[in-house]
């Protein structure tokens, strides 16, 4: 590796499979340039980089972005469920299960169940 170069890692996971792809490439290089170098896109095809989201380090970033050595480049899979409304199925299910309490968040109260027998 020269001075003129940065090392980087891409990676993409999916239910089932996961790759994280170490990769070398010229200072100034973008994004979506380091992602194609990795080879991530052969291993891959399903990942359409017009639609998949990607970030540095977790942070969302655009693929002209130009990351540092020693980042790494994650890709993003689509949700399968929008998480609040995964949450909210979930809380109206302990709701109705008696597990939702809001003064004790769910926890038995051992003074309120000495009064209950």
């Amino acid at each position: 590796m020269t001075e003129k170069q940065i090392r980087l890692e891409v990676v993409y996971a999916l239910a089932d499979k996961q790759a994280l792809l170490e990769v070398v490439v010229e200072k100034g290089t973008t994004v979506q340039d380091a992602i194609r170098a990795s080879g991530i896109l052969k291993r891959f095809p399903d990942i359409d980089l017009n639609e998949t989201k990607v970030g540095i380090w977790y942070r969302t970033c655009k693929l002209t972005d130009e990351p540092k050595d020693g980042d790494r480049i994650a890709i993003y899979r689509p949700l399968i469920a929008d998480p609040k409304d995964a949450r909210r199925r979930r809380a109206e299910k302990a709701k109705d299960e008696g597990r939702a309490d809001k003064v004790t968040g769910g926890r038995v109260n051992p003074l309120r169940a000495e009064k209950d027998e």
